[in-house]
């Protein structure tokens, strides 16, 4: 989100998992053909292109110089001293529905937590990001369904907007980053409840990881909204304990199995208990969070090191510009 100031295999195991490219798909299972995530590239070009028709850059004045690409005419972008993303101005997108913290307290404009996600502050984010959610949504899709990767994008999504509104104050936020940090937190959820069937689940973890961690690096960069980050993958890796457990290796071949081999639970016991302690972590988060935030409560009064997690500032930038 972008911060815009003003099978089975030999041992018994299934190898890998669909969802992450190292195999086939759990046995006896049909892949799913993906619509719901290529609709949602769709929508996002859709908000985009609207923003940039309401922006309408050459009927402005342009203090920070001219508009770039004015061949597009209504569609031409800001200065680049004043949007480098390629996109609209910080009016154009809080007018759409951006994230602000005090419309969204003081106002009643719950919504912005919701429109936000759909809106993207310039063509250069709109695309890292929908290539982003090609790559990672549609095997997701394809693995599990759209009902649960749907679930998980839109709630992934809206945590990481409830996150940044509780600790980001001067800013306005848009972005579809904070639901696919979710994705990526569901992948890792997914891999840890379902840890028995896969033969190859350190690489794919260390792998995971590995990607998670270089870019929440770059969230610590100034204007970039890693508050969204954060709470989308939190939101999205609880969310993967509960919908994405997969059965035990030997419940669905039961019945061809004699009596003595058969396996007698679907779940295994840690998949149950991790199942029920994410339901409960998501339900209070979700409702503490929403609580300190209409309440008009600064996160950051309770969190004194929290703004580190957003930006680190060094000599070369300051995080307050």
């Amino acid at each position: 989100m972008a911060d815009v100031e003003a099978d089975r295999g030999g041992a018994g195991k299934r190898r890998g998992g669909g969802a992450y490219g190292y195999g086939p798909a759990e046995a006896g299972e049909r892949p799913w053909t993906p619509w719901l995530v290529p609709l949602f590239v769709v929508a996002c070009v859709a908000v985009f292109v609207v923003e940039m028709y309401v922006n309408n850059c050459r009927a402005r004045p342009q203090p920070y110089g001219p508009c770039v690409a004015r061949f597009l005419h209504r569609f031409s972008f800001q200065a680049i001293r004043q949007n480098p993303l390629l996109g609209p101005s910080s009016s154009t997108l809080e007018k759409l529905g951006a994230l602000e913290w005090y419309k969204v307290v003081h106002r009643n404009q719950g919504w912005r937590l919701v429109t936000c996600i759909w809106l993207h502050a310039g063509l250069i984010h709109l695309l890292v990001n929908m290539l982003s959610l090609l790559f990672i949504g549609v095997r997701l899709e394809q693995q599990f369904g759209f009902v649960r990767i749907g679930i998980i994008y839109l709630l992934s999504g809206f945590g990481g907007a409830v996150l940044s509104a509780l600790l980001l104050r001067n800013s306005i936020s848009v972005g579809a980053s904070g639901a696919l940090f979710g994705l990526l937190g569901a992948m890792v959820s997914e891999l840890i409840i379902n840890w028995t069937i896969y033969s190859n689940r350190v690489a794919a973890l260390l792998t995971l990881m590995v990607v998670i961690v270089i870019n929440l690096g770059i969230g610590l960069f100034p204007h970039v909204d890693n508050f969204a980050h954060i709470g989308g993958f939190l939101t999205g890796f609880l969310l993967g304990f509960v919908l994405l457990i997969r059965p035990q290796f030997g419940w669905m071949e039961r019945h061809d199995l004699p009596p003595s081999a058969q396996v007698t639970s679907k779940y295994k016991a840690y998949q149950y208990v991790l199942w029920v302690i994410a339901l409960l972590l998501l339900i209070v988060g979700f409702t503490v969070g929403l609580v300190m935030l209409f309440r008009g409560v600064n996160g950051n009064d309770h969190c004194h090191w929290c703004h580190y997690l957003n930006c680190v500032p060094t000599s070369r930038w300051s995080c307050e510009d």
